[in-house]
């Protein structure tokens, strides 16, 4: 099961609307992708409550539909 890039974007971008997303298709198979999100909404967290909302946003996708995803999250400068 694969799951297209723009999917991935788009519900990064509902659950963090000031986000800048960026998606990488690491394989060519729809499978392993890595993001770099910039939210103005990680300000003050550490990096891994940054990485869990990211993939809360994913709504459980991540070992189903997403088999991989490298993740580096970022505040704006």
């Amino acid at each position: 099961m694969a799951m297209p890039a723009a999917e991935i974007e788009a519900m990064i971008r509902a659950a963090l609307p000031d986000a800048e997303v960026e998606i990488t298709d690491l394989a060519g198979d729809g499978d392993h992708y890595a993001a770099r999100v910039v939210s103005a909404s990680f300000a003050g967290m550490p990096r891994v409550k940054q990485h869990k909302l990211v993939y809360e946003a994913l709504g459980g996708r991540m070992g189903g539909e997403l088999h991989a995803l490298q993740l580096t999250t970022a505040v704006p400068n």
